[in-house]
């Protein structure tokens, strides 16, 4: 038996629009996009399984082939720690809305700094044999 498309593509579909919301600079976009990536995950993990079957309780069925239990407990699992993330994301969310009443993630200044550096570096062609005075050069601007 080969695995439904249409599930394939619902996956598909879930994983890419949940990775596109996870690049947002909002927290609740992110959130979303977390929720919408764990489901698509976890439709795929049933997919991936195999074609369905009798219960995976021995004594319960009537004979046929059995369902692989793994899975499912493995997308149990995911439900469990996805709702744990859930409230994390949404306490954090809740807070940055208190504190400066937006849910947009600043720039990271010492990051950007770094990130020219490392730019202005490539662009003077320094070698890897520099790396111990860079190193010094940053623990001078530190001071």
């Amino acid at each position: 038996m080969s695995p439904n498309i249409t599930l394939i593509l619902v996956s598909s579909a879930l994983i890419g629009t949940g990775v596109y919301l996870l690049l947002a600079r909002s927290i609740v976009r992110a959130l979303v996009g977390f929720l919408l990536m764990g489901n698509g995950i976890n439709l795929l993990f049933m997919v991936a399984s195999g074609p369905a079957g009798e219960v995976p309780i021995l004594g319960e069925g009537e004979g046929g082939p059995m369902a692989d239990p793994i899975p499912q407990a493995l997308v149990l699992t995911a439900i469990v720690i996805t709702l744990a993330m859930t409230a994390f994301v949404l306490a954090l969310a809740h807070r940055a809305w208190q504190l400066g009443r937006d849910d947009l993630l600043e720039d990271d200044e010492e990051s950007a700094r770094i990130h020219r550096r490392a730019e202005e570096n490539d662009l003077a062609g320094e070698s890897e044999d520099d790396a111990d005075v860079i190193a010094a050069e940053f623990a001078e601007e530190d001071d």
